[in-house]
């Protein structure tokens, strides 16, 4: 008798944002059924099991060690072949290219993408020591951030920046796609809503970088 498959039953908002977070911070294994998450804090992962409605444990991964983190592993065959469908392939952290996103879940997938590999910065301005901010989203696939800009462009109306950063150790290129204040605000006030799945450290500077002060009434960051 063949094994019954587990519907998880997903509500599309998180669906998405766990298409995000398993894209930029996750991985598929090469068995076609197990799907791995990994993260800093513990907490954080508990949240997404509650969220799926998982019960296994949220282990140790690379203890004591510099990159010490968190993960969780869980066998799906139904979402394994949905991340398929829409994009994710196993071993993908070079080769990514662009997602099948529904544009009305966008802002949930980039949350995602963003709690996993993004970075929210903010800092005084050297002159001025008016605050500043900064999206930053990193990923080794070039294919992905130059489809990442062009979405968010046309879905946001924000214009980003690609950099190229040459890392030494491991001797893989990462690529930064990179938004300004007011683009950062127009970007995360989206995506970070209320009772919105997230990484709570992240949703607090989002917070924040929203509720800053704009020096400028217009900004070439955005299109009109």
């Amino acid at each position: 008798m063949p094994h019954k498959r587990k519907e998880l039953n997903i509500p599309g908002s998180s669906l998405w944002y766990l298409v995000g977070l398993i894209t930029s911070d996750g991985c598929l294994s090469l068995d076609g059924r197990h799907i791995d998450i990994t993260a800093k804090e513990r907490r954080f992962l508990e949240k997404i099991k509650d969220s799926i409605g998982i019960t296994n444990k949220a282990g140790l991964k690379n203890k004591s060690a510099a990159n010490e983190a968190y993960r969780i592993e869980f066998s799906n065959k139904n979402l394994y072949e949905f991340l398929l469908s829409v994009g994710l392939t196993p071993c993908k952290s070079l080769t990514q290219d662009e997602v099948i996103v529904p544009d009305e879940f966008f802002h949930d997938f980039l949350r995602g993408v963003i709690d996993g590999d993004g970075c929210i910065r903010s800092w005084d301005h050297p002159a001025n020591k008016r605050e500043q901010w900064s999206l930053r989203i990193y990923s080794p696939s070039l294919f992905f951030v130059e489809w990442l800009h062009r979405e968010i462009a046309y879905l946001f109306k924000a214009k980003g920046r690609i950099h190229k950063y040459a890392k030494k150790k491991p001797l893989v290129d990462m690529f930064i796609l990179k938004y300004g204040k007011m683009a950062a605000k127009a970007i995360l006030s989206r995506c970070y809503y209320g009772n919105a799945l997230s990484l709570d450290r992240k949703a607090r500077l989002a917070e924040k970088c929203c509720s800053s002060v704009d020096v400028w009434s217009h900004s070439k960051t955005l299109f009109n």
